[in-house]
C-alpha cells in the first residue's frame, strides 16, 4: 500500500518554481501540499489557489491559517470559494483548512492579543465547521459571534462543503483540543521522534473524549528535509540556520524535544527577531550535528529516509517534507512510490 506523501512551500523557494514542482510532485505520486502562511511573506490563501489550477489531483492545506488575521466567517466563505475552484479527486475535496493560533513575536507586533487561544480556537472550528453544511449559522461565543448568517451561494453548487479541518498544535492542551473536535492535527516540525509519540498520546485523550479512536484522527506532521546526495555537509549547514531560528524564536518547541537550555541561551544571545543571514550562521556554530538531527531529516538520500521512517513508525499519517535545499526535485524523488 502507498504510503501518503506530501509537500511544505513556505517562501524559500520561487513561487513558479514551485507551481512547477507541484506538477512534478503530482506526477510523481504526492498526496497534498501544505501551504505555510508564512510570517508576512506569503498568503497561503493565494499559493492554494494558484496551486489548484496548476494540478488536477493533489490536494492542498494550510499549514497553518492563523485564526485571529481572519473572521470564521470569512474564512469559511474562502475556502468554500477554493473548494469550488479545486473540485474533488477520488471523492475528496482538494482542499484541506489548517488552523492556528499565530506565534510570538508577530502577533503583539501587528496588534493581535492572542487571549485564551485554546478557547478561541474552539470557536472558530464549531463555528466554521457548522458553516460549510451550508446552513444557516447562529453562533455566539466569547470571540465568535455570528447572527443568522450562511454562505450565501445563489448560483453555484449548495452542497456541504466537505472541508476537513485540521489544528497546527504543539502545546498538550492544543493537541488535546485538535483530537476531540477536529478531522486532524498537523504535528509540528523541527521536533523529537519521542516528541511526536507523546503528542499523539495526547492527541488519543482528545479522540476518547469525544467517543472517538485515534485512528479517526489524520496525523500528518510538518517534517524539514534538508538532503543532498552531491553535499551532505552543505544539507546540514542549512539545516542548522533552521535550528537557529526556531531555538531563538520558538523555544517552546525545542523545550518539548528535550533540547538544552544551555544551547536555547546560546542561540538566542546570537539571534535576532527579524533574523540576517550573518545571526543564522553565527548561531548554527554552536548547533550540534546530533541535535539537528533528532529534529529533522537531513544528509543523504539514504539517511533521510531512514529518518522519515522513524517519524512513520511513531504514528504520523503523512509526513509532509519541508525541502531546504535549492532544489525540491530529489527529495521528491526520494519519496516517491514509498510503500508501507
Amino acid at each position: 500500500m502507498a504510503q501518503r506523501m506530501a509537500l511544505y512551500l513556505q517562501d524559500k523557494h520561487d513561487i513558479q518554481y514551485e507551481l512547477e514542482i507541484a506538477k512534478y510532485a503530482e506526477d510523481r505520486g504526492f498526496s497534498e501540499i501544505w501551504q505555510a502562511d508564512t510570517r508576512l511573506a506569503r498568503d497561503c490563501i493565494v499559493m492554494m489557489s494558484a496551486f489548484l489550477t496548476h494540478t488536477k489531483k493533489l490536494r492542498f492545506g494550510s499549514g497553518v491559517l492563523p485564526i485571529w488575521t481572519r473572521n470564521p466567517a470569512v474564512i469559511a466563505s474562502t475556502w468554500s470559494t477554493m473548494w469550488e475552484l479545486g473540485g474533488k479527486y477520488e471523492g475528496k475535496s482538494r482542499v484541506m483548512l489548517g488552523l492556528g493560533a499565530w506565534w510570538e513575536p508577530i502577533a503583539s507586533r501587528v496588534g493581535v492579543t492572542r487571549t485564551k487561544p485554546l478557547k478561541a480556537m474552539k470557536e472558530h472550528v464549531e463555528s466554521i465547521r457548522e458553516l460549510f453544511t451550508m446552513k444557516e449559522v447562529t453562533y455566539h461565543g466569547e470571540f465568535v459571534n455570528l447572527e443568522r448568517i450562511n454562505l450565501d451561494v445563489a448560483y453555484g453548487d449548495k452542497s456541504p462543503r466537505d472541508i476537513p479541518i485540521y489544528i497546527g498544535a504543539t502545546g498538550d492542551k492544543m493537541l488535546e483540543l485538535a483530537g476531540e473536535i477536529c478531522d486532524g492535527v498537523v504535528l509540528n516540525y523541527v521536533v523529537s521522534v519521542d516528541y511526536i509519540k507523546e503528542a499523539i498520546q495526547k492527541v488519543e485523550v482528545g479522540a476518547k473524549n469525544a467517543g472517538k479512536s485515534i485512528k479517526d484522527v489524520d496525523l500528518p506532521e510538518l517534517l524539514v528535509c534538508s538532503l543532498s546526495d552531491k553535499d551532505p555537509e552543505a544539507a546540514m549547514r542549512e539545516a542548522k540556520k533552521l535550528v537557529a531560528y526556531y531555538l531563538a524564536t520558538e523555544p517552546h518547541i525545542m523545550k518539548a524535544s528535550h533540547v538544552s537550555d544551555e544551547l536555547l541561551v546560546k542561540v538566542q544571545s546570537i539571534m535576532s527577531w527579524p533574523a540576517t543571514e550573518a545571526d543564522y550562521i553565527r548561531a548554527s556554530a554552536v548547533i550540534p550535528d546530533d541535535v539537528v538531527r533528532s529534529l529533522m531529516a537531513v544528509g543523504t538520500t539514504e539517511e533521510c529516509r531512514a529518518k522519515v521512517k522513524e517519524y512513520i513508525d511513531a504514528g504520523v499519517t503523512c509526513p509532509i517534507l519541508f525541502p531546504m535545499m535549492p532544489d525540491i526535485k530529489p527529495v521528491v524523488d526520494a519519496f516517491a512510490d514509498w510503500c508501507k
